[in-house]
């Protein structure tokens, strides 16, 4: 879906601003329209109802507001939540309170790391009113063994062991009649040139080293060993991980949710897509910041109108390992899900390095 151009902002006064940011913190908090009496009565504008609504409508024309009827108020669009998110929204930091029960909650989920990310997404989708979201790390403990096992016709189990004692299985579609030799001499290859590299090692030099090696191998082998290094070397960054999602009956809660339930079941349907939210998710990796998608500035919401933030999880070494975030309807309250996301994932970070140097 191609994205709306940017609304020219340069002629909007502090005037504006400031009714623009009333309607879009009302909205957030209600989820109604709002109109031009409503403001002037709280009197914090300090302007007649004539004057807001002139404003309003200048808001709109912009393209930072609209009505979903005639005879409604404004709420703020797409590009107006964006807007607000980029310019005018005032982050505080996690009351301390908030702190200690993600800390404790987390701190308590054991030395298991599928627990800990799992407690992180429950308590996320507790605290943010919507659904919790934490991808799982990429695997970066070098292998220790390698085989590949016959499971029938047209497949084959990859199966590697990693020096954390971490065990993966995965699946290699191989030719039907492929011999049982041939399983043998890719596996012993595979152990031989990557045993004591982490899949992105391996990733990196398997292209070279199947092209400098592939005369010493048997043709079958030398296939099936590129297929081995495909799975092995992560060319699929989603393959091997997996996604926790906990706090789906949250996005019921919301009335308009309720109200518009065709928006609602292509939100579970979009939460169902495994693949493509961790590589949505993955999108945080390239920063150290938190980062809000909004409505159909990411493809995979274009339909549902969902709203998600997100923050990247770092090692000691400050290197990102994995992402987790909160999804929701695009009215979530930014102001206070942002710095609990934000916070999570630096307890969450700091846990699972020190479980991991516990082990």
């Amino acid at each position: 879906m191609a994205q709306p151009p940017a609304p020219d902002l340069t002629s909007l006064d502090a005037r504006a601003r400031e009714i623009f940011r009333e309607i879009v913190e009302s909205y957030l908090t209600t989820g109604e329209p709002v109109g031009s009496r409503t403001l002037s009565k709280l009197g914090s504008v300090g302007l007649s109802a004539a004057s807001i609504r002139n404003t309003m409508a200048d808001l709109a024309g912009l393209g930072l507001l609209d009505a979903p009827h005639a005879m409604a108020g404004r709420r703020p669009t797409q590009a107006g939540l964006r807007f607000f998110v980029d310019s005018l929204l005032q982050l505080g930091d996690v009351p301390p309170e908030e702190k200690r029960e993600i800390d404790a909650r987390i701190s308590q989920a054991g030395t298991n790391p599928q627990d800990l990310l799992g407690a992180a997404s429950e308590l996320l989708s507790g605290l943010a009113g919507g659904a919790g979201l934490v991808v799982t790390p990429e695997r970066d403990a070098p292998v220790r063994h390698a085989e590949i096992v016959g499971i029938g016709p047209g497949q084959a189990l990859l199966v590697l062991v990693f020096e954390d004692n971490q065990i993966e299985n995965r699946i290699i579609n191989t030719p039907p009649d492929l011999p049982s030799g041939a399983l043998v001499e890719a596996a012993n290859y595979l152990n031989a040139r990557f045993k004591g590299k982490t899949l992105s090692e391996a990733r990196t030099e398997a292209t070279e080293a199947i092209a400098r090696d592939r005369a010493a191998l048997d043709q079958a082998a030398a296939k099936l060993v590129e297929k081995g290094l495909v799975e092995w070397s992560g060319e699929d960054p989603t393959m091997g991980r997996s996604l926790i999602v906990r706090g789906r009956g949250n996005l019921l809660q919301d009335q308009q949710a309720i109200a518009d339930l065709e928006r609602a079941r292509r939100l579970f349907d979009d939460l169902e897509k495994t693949r493509e939210l961790i590589q949505v998710l993955d999108l945080a990796k390239a920063g150290e910041a938190v980062r809000v998608f909004i409505g159909s500035e990411n493809p995979l919401f274009s339909l549902s109108g969902s709203s998600l933030i997100v923050a990247p999880y770092m090692n000691a070494e400050r290197r990102v390992v994995g992402a987790l975030g909160v999804i929701g309807p695009t009215r979530l309250n930014y102001a206070r899900v942002i710095p609990v996301v934000d916070y999570t994932a630096r307890v969450v970070g700091r846990l699972l390095d020190a479980r991991g140097s516990e082990r």
